[in-house]
């Protein structure tokens, strides 16, 4: 196993029980609360005996200081890249965690106050209900260093409307808390103030009754409206340039939409797909496109092969130059290898996603309800696309 930077000391994550509420709390704020192995193990624990605990009946997950999580320890994976296998149990444990959170069947609440990015994402988005703010902040950066839309989200970003899936797993964009809303990836937006009040209210509520749960967050929850700037708004240039078959076309395509007149947002995206690694923007974009077709379960074994293929260095050593450039040496100078999309071989691609042999392959229940599926359609979203397609 890949050694951490945590100090034995140091409470990771806090589990408390009240009554009948079960509180989670990412405890390592001066790191963003990153996902470390610990961190998966105690998760992976708590909710395995709460689901269990007849007298458990509403588990709370929130983040301590400014962040909610900001996904996995980079750095952890980084220090294990000399041994094949040094994160193939945390990385096991953690889609074996996905799972599990998708068809949990206790009442989950997601109090998600600032960052929550990658795989941190995958403990709010699939809750039965996420609760974010103006300081939420989404994003599935990790085609940028190349890696791939992992934690489940080639399920959900394949389910969003149009090609917003294609575009948010390919440049990593980000989205606020208004926007997760709007787009079905939360379910309500409470003003950060309220926060404390809400789960307060919810704690002294000490009830998992869907119903009285989802009561008391609508007294504190108030309507979203976007912002005109939102790339919400953006949806038909999204689902123009998005749809195309490869990366290489999608940027063509993006590059044209970015020289038309209002289109300067454009630009800074751009950007950034331009510098991401561009095996890892082609395994993501297949992933994502596959993800379609896929339930839940075929998804995260997917993703769990792609992983430890890309961990172990299956086609390119990609994801440990991205995290060197962004997190060890932080000159944001990455060297990929290889360098461009018209370098990068299909055939080899191919091999990343290869199912493995059927004792090595991730074991998940395939019977289990997910309750993520289908939740945007109940998405102001959606409602707002209806009206699109009525007129």
């Amino acid at each position: 196993m890949a050694q951490e930077t945590v100090n034995p000391d140091e409470q990771v994550l806090l589990g408390e029980e009240i009554d009948h509420v079960r509180l989670i709390t990412l405890n390592r704020p001066r790191q963003l609360n990153v996902i470390s192995s610990k961190v998966v193990f105690l998760l992976a624990e708590y909710l395995e005996k709460w689901e269990k605990d007849d007298n458990a009946e509403l588990v709370i997950i929130k983040g301590s200081g400014r962040a909610f999580s900001a996904g996995g320890d980079l750095k952890m994976f980084y220090d294990g890249r000399t041994s094949k296998d040094s994160c193939l149990e945390v990385v096991y444990r953690m889609y074996w965690l996905c799972s599990h959170i998708h068809t949990y069947k206790k009442t989950q609440v997601a109090l998600v106050h600032g960052i929550s990015m990658g795989g941190g994402a995958s403990l709010m988005v699939p809750m039965k209900f996420s609760v974010v703010t103006e300081k939420t902040v989404f994003s599935t950066p990790e085609a940028s260093i190349g890696f791939h839309t992992d934690c489940g989200f080639s399920f959900v970003h394949s389910r969003l409307p149009g090609h917003l899936g294609e575009f948010l797993a390919l440049t990593g964009a980000r989205l606020n808390g208004k926007e997760l809303v709007t787009a079905g990836l939360a379910t309500h937006f409470v003003p950060s103030e309220k926060m404390p009040e809400l789960e307060k209210r919810l704690i002294s509520l000490n009830s998992g009754d869907v119903k009285a749960v989802k009561s008391v967050i609508e007294e504190f929850s108030v309507e979203v409206q976007l912002d005109e700037e939102s790339v919400l708004n953006k949806q038909s240039i999204i689902d123009e340039c998005f749809s195309k078959d490869t990366v290489a076309e999608i940027i063509t395509s993006f590059e044209a939409e970015a020289g038309k007149e209002g289109n300067g947002w454009i630009g800074a995206i751009l950007k950034g797909l331009k510098r991401s690694s561009p095996t890892g923007l082609n395994i993501t974009l297949r992933s994502v496109r596959e993800g379609r077709k896929q339930t839940l379960p075929e998804c995260l074994k997917k993703e769990f092969r792609l992983t430890m293929n890309i961990l172990r260095t299956t086609i390119s050593t990609d994801v440990y130059e991205g995290i060197r450039a962004l997190t060890i040496d932080k000159d944001n100078s990455p060297k990929w290898n290889p360098p461009t999309l018209d370098k990068v071989d299909n055939e080899k691609v191919n091999l990343v996603f290869q199912p493995f042999k059927e004792d090595l392959e991730l074991q998940v229940p395939v019977k289990e309800e997910c309750r993520w599926d289908g939740k945007y359609e109940n998405s102001a979203y959606a409602r707002l696309k209806e009206t699109d397609e009525a007129k």
